[in-house]
């Protein structure tokens, strides 16, 4: 119940009325294997692995992120805010 009162009432209505479908036993699994990953040091040998070989998959990702649709409607919309344009 604690974790309601840090977040907005949209989201406290969202996650109670829809959470469900996305905590739910197939996510369990998958969250289940990640932590054995971190466990093991599979995660760590990777991340070092990919740090030593100049981050090429994040930058990857960073790059296909970078160009999804919400993020080209974000900087539309940020740009009719004019309060968060820097001085």
């Amino acid at each position: 119940m604690r974790m309601w009162n840090n977040v907005s009432n949209t989201a406290e209505y969202g996650g109670m009325t829809r959470g469900s479908r996305i905590i739910n036993e197939q996510s369990r699994e998958a969250m289940c294997e990640i932590l054995s990953e971190i466990q093991s040091g599979q995660f760590a040998n990777e991340w070092i692995l990919e740090g030593q070989a100049g981050l090429p998959v994040k930058k990857s990702l960073e790059k296909i992120e970078s160009e999804h649709l919400i993020e080209q409607v974000g900087a539309e919309l940020r740009a009719m805010m004019p309060w968060l344009q820097k001085k």
